[in-house]
């Protein structure tokens, strides 16, 4: 899709920094619209993510529960978690499915890239898919827990339905999911490199 974009533009005109974390940082923008007024944009730097749609042999995906604590309960989610400094997202993929859940993929794709919350965040999620997974020992954060189980992509996409899953990256995984496993979507499949550790 191609368009002409220019008349939606907004251009920076003064930044102000408001709060900086251990990976979060967050900035006040003045911005020129594109009337020749001025507003102000408060946003959340955000180094960026990989989510992995786990697909084991049998047909069932690997799933994981884990409290978050900005909204107080137990979300269902895929395996995900963000990148390093200059880090590669496959490999950033292929490092938070073995410390999460233990498994190791024979096969990796990506599927694309999505933003979670495009009016504060710059966070990007690029959604890679795993098969040939073969089982292993966890390799947990300090402080990180979390519960893996796996469930039939039919069962996920009901919990998407009724409520159960309101994870926004999980929610468009499934739609991935869904659209690869009945060979709508077409995905680009390459062996992974398993020699790390």
């Amino acid at each position: 899709m191609t368009a002409d974009i220019a008349h939606l533009e907004e251009k920076k005109v003064a930044s102000e920094p408001l709060f900086e974390g251990r990976f979060l940082r967050a900035y006040r923008d003045t911005v020129a619209l594109p009337d020749g007024g001025t507003a102000t944009r408060e946003y959340v730097i955000h180094p960026g993510a990989v989510v992995v749609i786990p697909l084991l042999d049998d047909g069932r995906v690997v799933l994981e529960r884990q409290f978050r604590y900005p909204v107080g309960q137990v979300m269902v989610e895929f395996p995900a978690g963000k990148l390093d400094a200059g880090e590669d997202p496959l490999v950033c993929g292929q490092r938070e499915l073995l410390e999460e859940t233990g498994y190791r993929a024979r096969e990796w794709a990506k599927a694309g890239v999505m933003h979670l919350a495009v009016a504060y965040s710059t966070e990007v999620i690029h959604i890679y898919f795993a098969r040939g997974l073969s089982a292993g020992d966890r390799k947990l954060d300090q402080g990180e827990f979390l519960d893996v189980f796996t469930a039939a992509p039919a069962d996920l996409l009901g919990w998407c339905r009724d409520g159960t899953v309101t994870d926004a990256k999980t929610l468009a995984c499934s739609v991935w999911m869904q659209n690869v496993l009945s060979c709508n979507w077409a995905l680009e499949w390459r062996a992974a490199d398993n020699s790390a550790p």
